[in-house]
C-alpha cells in the first residue's frame, strides 16, 4: 500500500532554493521552451524538482537520525504527549541529541509543553528549522502551523498526509541520537504514512493507564503495530498511583480510607514520617497487557498533579523537578528503551 506525495500550502512561505530547473541556460529550441511555458508547467516542473529534494533528504535521514521512536495510544487522555516530552527531554538529559515531532493533529499540544507556544519557526532555502526547546530538544508541531488555536482543525485525509509527508521530508533535523514521533490518540493513518516514509523506525511505545477501558485500547495499538509490522519497544503505564506522604508519632501505624472505602494501613518511621500509594485508577493493568500480548513492560509514571500544572505553565514535570519521583520514573523508562535498543545494536549505533 502506498500514498501519492501531496504538497500542502503551509501557513508560513516556503522559500525555495535555486532551482536547477529555473535557472538552466539552454539554447536554441530548449530556451524557447522554456519561455513559452505555460505557469502550470512551471508549477509543475518545480514541484516535481521539491519532490525530487524531499525524497533525496528522506532517504538520508536514516544516516543522520541514528534512532526513531513513536508514541501511541489507543485512547485519549492517557497523557501521551506528556509522555513523548518525557522521554525527549530524559534522553536530552544523557547528553543526547535529540528531536520531537508532534504530528498530533486533533491536538497537538507538545510546543505549551515545552514552553515553545509563540515561537516562529524559521524557513531557509526550502527548509523548516525546528524551534529549540529545553536541554536543547528539537520541535517541531502541528501547531506551529495553525493560525488560529482556538478554531478545530479540519483537514481531510491527503492534505493531513501531505504535511506530514513535509514533515518528515522538509524539516532540517540535523544529526540526532534520537527522534520521538507524537501521534494523535487511536489507529489512524498517521502511523501508516510516517512508517512508509520514515526509515529505520526502531518501534513503539504505547502508553495506557490502569483502566479496564483504556488497557483494551492499548491492546488495539499493540496489534496495530504488529500489523504494520513496528517492533512494540513496549508500554508505559501512565497515572499508575498517587502517592501521598504525611508525619505522625514515630513508628506508629497510620489508617487511611483510600478508594472504593477501602482501608490502608502503613507506619512511620522513627521520625514519624510515613508515605503510601493510593491505586486510584486500579493497578498493575499495563503491565497485565504487556504479557497477555508478549510485549516489554516499560515501567510505570506516577499520578502527579505537577504534571498538569507544568503542562499549563510550558514546564515539563522534568525541568520543574529534576530529581523528583516523576523525573526518576521516565530515567527507569528511558533506561529499559535504551537497553532493548542496545541489545543488537552495533558499538557505533549504541543509544547512550
Amino acid at each position: 500500500m502506498s500514498w501519492d506525495i501531496v504538497e500542502v500550502q503551509l501557513p508560513f512561505p516556503i522559500v525555495m532554493g535555486d532551482s536547477p530547473i529555473s535557472h538552466h541556460k539552454g539554447s536554441g529550441q530548449e530556451k524557447s521552451t522554456q519561455e513559452t511555458a505555460t505557469n502550470e508547467q512551471k508549477s509543475q516542473m518545480e514541484q516535481a524538482y521539491r519532490e525530487m529534494q524531499r525524497k533525496m533528504r528522506i532517504a538520508k535521514l536514516n544516516d543522520d537520525i541514528k534512532h526513531k521512536i513513536l508514541v501511541l495510544s489507543g485512547k485519549g487522555g492517557v497523557g501521551k504527549s506528556t509522555v513523548a516530552a518525557g522521554l525527549a527531554l530524559s534522553l536530552a538529559r544523557k547528553g543526547l541529541k535529540v528531536g520531537l515531532m508532534d504530528i498530533d493533529i486533533t491536538g497537538p499540544n507538545i510546543p505549551k509543553m515545552m514552553g515553545l507556544e509563540d515561537m516562529d519557526l524559521n524557513v531557509e532555502d526550502g527548509q523548516i528549522f525546528p524551534a529549540k526547546g529545553p536541554h536543547g530538544v528539537k520541535v517541531i508541531s502541528m501547531a506551529f502551523l495553525i493560525e488560529d488555536p482556538d478554531k478545530p482543525v479540519i483537514w481531510r485525509g491527503p492534505i493531513k498526509l501531505g504535511a506530514i509527508q513535509q514533515f518528515i521530508g522538509d524539516v532540517a533535523w540535523g544529526k540526532l541520537d534520537a527522534l520521538i514521533v507524537d501521534f494523535p490518540p487511536g489507529t489512524s493513518d498517521e502511523p501508516l504514512t510516517v512508517t512508509q516514509h520514515l526509515p529505520g523506525i526502531d518501534g513503539v511505545v504505547i502508553v495506557t493507564t490502569p483502566q479496564e477501558v483504556a488497557l483494551l485500547d492499548s491492546r488495539k495499538s499493540i496489534n496495530f503495530a504488529k500489523t504494520i509490522s513496528v517492533p512494540v519497544l513496549g508500554v508505559v503505564e501512565n497515572m499508575s498511583g498517587y502517592r501521598i506522604r504525611g508525619k505522625s508519632e514515630p513508628n506508629s501505624k497510620v489508617s487511611l480510607m483510600g478508594p472504593e472505602g477501602i482501608s490502608i494501613d502503613c507506619m512511620s518511621d522513627g521520625e514519624g514520617n510515613w508515605s503510601t500509594t493510593l491505586d486510584i485508577f486500579k493497578k498493575g493493568g499495563g503491565l497485565s497487557a504487556a504479557e497477555e500480548l508478549s510485549v516489554p513492560y516499560l515501567g510505570s509514571l506516577p499520578f502527579d498533579p505537577g504534571i498538569v500544572r507544568g503542562g499549563d505553565d510550558g514546564v515539563h514535570r522534568i525541568i520543574a523537578e529534576p530529581e523528583g519521583e516523576t523525573a526518576q520514573a521516565f530515567n527507569i523508562i528511558v533506561d529499559n528503551i535504551t537497553n532493548s535498543l542496545n541489545e543488537d545494536a552495533t558499538p557505533s549505533l549504541k543509544i547512550t
